[in-house]
């Protein structure tokens, strides 16, 4: 079923349809009605405008395309599977969350508390900004991902981040299994309490990073403006710049051209410092 350059404004309008696509069409006005596409099968919306709430509910197959959801629409997709947005807008709050296998590409993600417990997405391209990014979100992978906002990443596990800019604080608290590599991360205290967390090649930048943490890798990284870093961690580090000052690390060896002060006063800090000025980066 095919609708075109039509206005709906009432409650479960296309509800429960299968194989439907909407083109041009307009989902607002005065009756104020919810859940326009809920309950639907392979269904997909194009160059559509969305201004009511909770439109994409227990969905499968969900296409989204050149469209815009505002930020009337709120808790647009929920417990639906196997998405696809692209060049659209995704402006409201709760915007996604227990859905499972979404490609966002191309798209403006401004939403706070988007793609709470989340399995299976990926983001290519695609600008985000909102509190509690991702929360307790798994198999992530994100490719020129431009993020900004508080509390991101939080009890997230497997995910897969190359070449993006994350600004951001509290990142990665109680993370398992992340990967972030040719990166920028901004951000004060990030990463505390995670395990398995990897950084490749990235520059890190802000305050208290990376305390508590369990089987932390740093490979061939900068930390810049960053004191107080790796208090009571197991870390294994390789830097290429100077780093303002290190506090008790447990275990492992760090790696790095100078250190602007090293605090020991803690028995328990064992983890080996090695001074190398070679490592220093060229810029």
């Amino acid at each position: 079923m095919r609708v075109e350059n039509k206005t709906f404004d009432e409650e479960r309008a296309l509800y429960g349809l299968e194989s439907i696509e909407a083109v041009g069409c307009r989902f607002e006005g005065p009756a104020d009605g919810e859940s326009a596409f809920k309950e639907c099968g392979d269904v997909a919306a194009v160059d559509c405008y969305l201004d009511l709430r909770y439109p994409f509910w227990h969905d499968g197959s969900v296409v989204i395309k050149n469209s815009e959801l505002t930020s009337n629409c709120r808790a647009a997709l929920w417990y639906s599977a196997d998405i696809e947005i692209t060049g659209s807008k995704l402006h409201g709050i709760k915007a996604l969350r227990e859905c499972k296998n979404a490609i966002i590409a191309e798209s403006d993600i401004i939403s706070p508390e988007f793609g709470w417990s989340t399995d299976g997405i990926r983001f290519t391209d695609t600008s985000a900004s909102g509190e509690y990014f991702l929360m307790r979100a798994r198999n992530i992978t994100a490719r020129r991902l431009d993020f900004k906002g508080k509390y991101s990443f939080q009890y997230v596990e497997n995910a897969d981040i190359k070449n993006c800019k994350l600004d951001t604080k509290d990142a990665f608290w109680h993370s398992k299994n992340v990967t972030v590599e040719n990166s920028v991360v901004i951000g004060e205290y990030l990463g505390w309490y995670s395990k398995n967390l990897t950084f490749k090649n990235c520059t890190i930048i802000g305050t208290q990073p990376l305390c508590y943490c369990k089987n932390l890798k740093l490979i061939d990284c900068v930390m810049q403006n960053t004191d107080l870093a790796f208090e009571r961690s197991d870390v294994f580090a390789t830097l290429r710049h100077s780093i303002v000052s290190i506090k008790n690390p447990y275990r492992g060896i760090i790696k790095a051209p100078s250190v602007g002060e090293i605090i020991r006063d803690d028995a328990r800090a064992k983890a080996k410092i090695i001074l190398d000025p070679s490592l220093q980066r060229k810029e």
